[in-house]
């Protein structure tokens, strides 16, 4: 054994030997064995040898620095599809996305069980120009096949410097061979809100994903649309569809534009800062005037806590189909070196105590998509005549006639 090995290992053991006191506390001294969920020198020595053996036997040579931090990223990924760990890079990456800027393809993606599904490509992207779509299975990056068990290595391999090619290959229900796109990284700035006013005086917005603007852009569609109706507008259509969510606090302050009181969504975990309840404030920013909100199965996380809240207080229909069911919130912990972790740490819950995770929003009016996924864009206009989903909206905010009968 190394001398640098022999120290990287002694390191590992007396931390996962001190987590082990730390936690065990003064009533270890009174067990012949440990608890459970407390970490013994069998369990510390049994690392110590897998890396031993890794370092000794592997059929080529590894780097110790790389083995420990492959060790830390099966630990973390391996506690489910969300959770990850990020070098400095992944760290960087991510905080720039949640300001709506990044460099890549425009995929938002779900790991489970080793599958990297799409949940929904980012409006004019790369990959949505070129035609992927919700539900695709990606496979192959660059030809290299996807590996099961390090799912999130796909996620870093198609982000990557503005400019470069990247070949991704996916498979789609329906078709019997994979499917390739060729693709060139773009700097992806995400304008996350695009309206147009439907007449008579109905508004359309349309919000691609959830980033720190979001609310704000919002806010100023309406005001705008406001202005040009003269301060008048009979009712709002929210399009969600195929929206993969984002930061949850953006989804926050959205539903609260819309609403005056009540609870947005609670969450539940094993700390104080994980179980929180986020309340909205008075003031409507549409007067209380008619809401739709259109869904699909794209529309996931911070998607659906807009869609559950405006449900559970009547305050919009929702129209479309059933949601992606993504009812997990993750938080991104910094590390030491620029580098963090993204760890799954509480579940939410919509305003009538309704779990999200795996069943997602039922919607009041349910409309199959009679267009296809790759049809709804971002920068194209709201489609009246082919899109059955916003056609069955707008007939919802329809000012209704009133009958009278007078006797005479």
């Amino acid at each position: 054994m190394s001398l640098k090995t022999r120290s990287i290992l002694v390191v590992v053991i007396g931390t996962v030997m001190g987590l082990s006191l730390s936690l065990g506390g003064g009533v270890l001294a009174n067990r012949d064995k440990p608890a459970s969920g407390e970490l013994s020198w069998e369990q510390a020595r049994l690392f110590a040898e897998v890396m031993q053996r890794v370092k000794q036997d592997y059929v080529e040579p590894l780097d110790d620095s790389a083995l420990l931090e492959s060790a830390i990223r099966g630990m973390v990924s391996d506690l489910d599809s969300h959770s990850q760990y990020l070098d400095a890079e992944q760290y960087q990456d991510i905080r720039i996305s949640t300001t709506g800027s990044y460099s890549g393809v425009g995929l938002e993606v779900s790991t489970a069980d080793g599958v990297v599904t799409v949940v929904a490509p980012i409006d004019d992207s790369p990959a949505e120009r070129a035609g992927i779509l919700s539900g695709d299975t990606i496979v192959a990056i660059n030809g290299k096949p996807v590996i099961s068990d390090e799912p999130h290595g796909t996620i870093t391999k198609m982000r990557g410097r503005a400019g470069t090619p990247v070949s991704i290959t996916v498979l789609r229900e329906g078709e019997e061979e994979p499917i390739s796109f060729d693709l060139r990284r773009e700097s992806i700035r995400v304008a996350s809100v695009r309206y147009e006013i439907l007449e008579p005086a109905i508004g359309y917005i349309r919000v691609s994903q959830f980033n720190e603007s979001t609310a704000n852009e919002l806010s100023r569609a309406i005001d705008e649309m406001h202005e040009q109706k003269d301060g008048m507008l009979d009712g709002l259509i929210l399009d969600l569809r195929n929206n993969p969510g984002g930061v949850l606090d953006a989804a926050v302050d959205v539903s609260d534009l819309f609403l005056n009181s009540g609870t947005i969504v609670t969450a539940d975990g094993r700390t104080e800062e994980s179980r929180f309840t986020r309340t909205a404030h008075r003031g409507d920013v549409l007067d209380g005037a008619a809401m739709a909100v259109l869904v699909n199965d794209g529309s996931a996380s911070a998607s659906e806590i807009v869609a559950g809240a405006l449900q559970d207080h009547n305050r919009a229909m929702v129209v479309g189909t059933l949601t992606f069911g993504k009812g997990m919130v993750q938080t991104v912990m910094p590390l030491s070196k620029g580098r963090a972790i993204k760890l799954t740490t509480s579940r939410f819950y919509t305003p009538s105590g309704d779990s999200i995770q795996g069943k997602g929003i039922f919607p009041d009016v349910v409309i199959e998509e009679n267009r296809e996924r790759s049809e709804i864009r971002f920068h194209s206009g709201a489609d009246r005549e082919h899109d059955a989903q916003l056609m069955e909206a707008l007939a919802l905010l329809q000012p209704k006639s009133v009958m009278q009968s007078k006797a005479e």
